[in-house]
């Protein structure tokens, strides 16, 4: 997932979601809410499952595509 053409990465962690939504060059209301959800998981007021599904809604947001 990335928004370079060729290039992909593969995120595995909260911490490296949160990480990664920091390098974007777009940040809508989708990726506030993602970056809102991955330091709520981090701190023990979410889920891994909540930051992720926000972190997919915020990529979708700026035109990311998504691997399997």
């Amino acid at each position: 997932m990335t928004d370079k053409p060729g290039l992909s990465i593969s995120i595995s962690s909260v911490e490296r979601a949160a990480e990664q939504l920091l390098t974007w060059q777009e940040s809508g209301p989708k990726w506030r809410l993602a970056v809102a959800a991955c330091l709520d998981a981090l701190g023990g007021k979410g889920t891994p499952d909540q930051a992720r599904a926000a972190f997919v809604d915020a990529a979708k947001e700026c035109g990311m595509w998504l691997g399997g």
